[in-house]
């Protein structure tokens, strides 16, 4: 399973990355990742008005879009689209960090997933 990732390098310049996560056959009920360790999960809902200037990541997180269109863009210039299933990995939570904004018109809602 790929999953997008966000990351600062040591001059605090943020960057996309994909990872990928290996599913292995489980039976009956599919194919399955390892487990990944996690230290807390939290619902949210942001307006369809959106924009939030430069941040980084309060923590590293998952973040895993239920609905919503968003661009994300990073220090290095890139821009991507995310929107339902996506799944993001971030981990820029120190350096110049990025920048979020809705896209749809409508309110969005996600799964964060803390790791640390």
């Amino acid at each position: 399973m790929k999953v997008a990732h966000i990351f600062a390098d040591a001059a605090g310049e943020s960057h996309f990355g994909e990872l990928e996560f290996a599913l292995h056959d489980n039976g009956a009920i599919g194919r399955l990742s390892s487990w990944q360790p996690t230290t807390g999960l939290a619902f949210r809902e942001t307006g369809a008005d959106y924009d939030y200037a430069w941040h980084h990541a309060p923590r590293r997180q998952f973040i895993i879009m239920l609905d919503g269109h968003i661009e994300i863009e990073v220090s290095d210039g890139e821009k991507r689209q995310f929107v339902a299933g996506d799944v993001m990995l971030l981990e820029d939570t120190a350096g110049k960090g990025h920048r979020t904004r809705e896209l749809s018109g409508k309110p969005r809602r996600s799964i964060f997933i803390a790791l640390d």
